[in-house]
């Protein structure tokens, strides 16, 4: 980290926290009360790479703070830097997903269509990475090594070895790195991380979860390559991985349909996978089985439209995860997760969480274990509202971090091991085996045709250094 670097981190911690007369072990001040500081005015300069639907959400999300300043831009399409929805091809606005617009920015960022060329803009303190899963490695250790402090989205990663990468580069230099694993900002689970660890439902067994949406029967379509749009630099886009020439259906968004760039799994199992094993406590699994396919809907897309996944995780609980992308339907009947313990079954999600009893079976003569509760977090959470907005309450903390050097709700290692499932779920359906981890040597134990999968090949001149 360069010295300039260093004296402005150094300059905006020790005067937020001379304002405030607090010592290095605060945690988190909400945007509300920051604006109570007094000489809180040294604004954070975030710089934005990839700023497409959900890049402009996060800006968005960041300008809501009064302590932020957008410092630069940076995407590979060009309407989405120069913020013209006029320019904006109007097949992608048919496809819908296209960021909204109209910010009102305090100074005029810098605009760039290379990150790179943001990591070297002085102007930039840290940097909300929102690109395709693919960029997120390379982007993350690049920003690290210019002594930026990083938010990136997720998943995390494209492959598991890019993520041990990455909190490599995080040990070796000074910078702050949060993931935007938004259920970590949700005041619900964050309850809930400690009640279930605590015994609240028992010795838990099963955990379910599900990722439905009926695209049947046309799904991402089917199209040919084409030529890329003039404003929009393909080639960039594609970064490390192979060359292949440009299609409607995978960028600037669908490549989350694509094996190469992304997969559900990691899209939206990610979200639920984190979730779980943070409420179990748990770090990773010993063993993965997966099933399924293409069966129904006939597109461009390489990854299943059905989707089961097993973890069994090393307390003797199994984790279930289901893809639907045939079907319409919550697998859970309430919130979005299912966690069923020995005393009461947990039903959860942002907005509260429902706790069932569990009713004797064979044999047994108690008639409760525990009591039943509902419990809705618009009337008991109140607060300063930040339990609305999980998104909203990551960046608030990852700004806070910036300021007192403390370690986010979501951390680089806790980002690598919750997308770690994503990968090992891929992978054992691709092998069509039930894959035993060892999650220290980050390796598996029974199959080197799958340890050959944990990483691909970059195309030049990228390196994972």
């Amino acid at each position: 980290m360069n010295w300039e670097k260093s004296s402005r981190r150094e300059f905006i911690s020790r005067t937020t926290l001379a304002a405030t007369g607090l010592s290095l072990g605060f945690n988190s001040l909400s945007a509300k009360a920051y604006r109570r500081i007094p000489g809180a005015n040294n604004r954070i300069g975030v710089g934005f790479i990839g700023l497409g639907n959900r890049g402009s959400e996060l800006m968005h999300l960041f300008m809501s703070n009064p302590d932020c300043e957008v410092a630069a831009l940076c995407d590979v399409y060009e309407p989405y830097v120069s913020r013209k929805p006029e320019e904006i091809d109007p097949r992608y606005i048919e496809m819908g997903k296209v960021p909204k617009m109209g910010e009102q920015f305090q100074n005029n960022p810098g605009r760039y269509s290379d990150y790179r060329k943001l990591l070297d803009d002085k102007n930039v303190d840290a940097v909300c990475i929102s690109t395709p899963d693919h960029w997120h490695a390379l982007q993350t250790i690049d920003s690290i090594k210019a002594g930026k402090d990083v938010y990136v989205e997720k998943p995390l990663t494209i492959t598991l070895r890019e993520g041990r990468r990455m909190v490599e580069a995080e040990n070796s230099g000074n910078s702050i790195v949060a993931v935007g694993l938004n259920r970590r900002g949700s005041k619900v689970y964050q309850k809930l991380a400690t009640e279930v660890q605590n015994g609240k439902i028992g010795k838990v067994t099963v955990a379910r979860a599900a990722h439905t949406s009926n695209m049947f029967p046309n799904g991402i379509g089917k199209l040919t390559s084409e030529k890329a749009p003039e404003n929009f630099d393909w080639n960039m886009w594609l970064g490390p991985r192979a060359y292949r020439d440009y299609q409607y259906n995978i960028a600037p968004y669908m490549f989350r349909w694509w094996s190469d760039y992304s997969s559900q799994m990691g899209n939206w199992g990610v979200h639920y996978m984190d979730v779980i094993r943070w409420l179990l406590g748990e770090k990773a699994p010993v063993a993965i089985s997966a099933h399924g396919g293409k069966y129904v809907i006939d597109d461009d897309r390489s990854i299943p439209d059905t989707m089961q996944v097993i973890f069994e995780m090393p307390s003797g609980a199994i984790i279930n995860f289901s893809i639907y992308e045939a079907s319409s339907g919550g697998l859970v009947p309430h919130g979005e997760i299912e966690l069923r313990g020995t005393d009461a079954t947990l039903y959860a999600g942002e907005k509260g969480f429902k706790l069932m009893p569990t009713r004797p079976g064979q044999f047994q003569t108690w008639k409760e274990l525990t009591t039943a509760e509902d419990f809705d977090a618009n009337t008991e959470m109140l607060g300063d509202g930040s339990n609305r907005n999980s998104t909203a309450t990551l960046i608030r903390n990852f700004l806070d971090c910036v300021k007192s050097r403390e370690k986010p709700f979501c951390t680089l290692e806790e980002g690598h091991r919750s997308t770690s499932f994503a990968h090992l779920a891929n992978i054992a359906l691709a092998t069509q085996t039930r894959l035993l981890w060892d999650a220290e040597k980050e390796l598996f134990i029974n199959h080197e045709k799958a340890n050959a999968l944990l990483h691909y090949e970059y195309r030049q001149p990228w390196k994972l250094s």
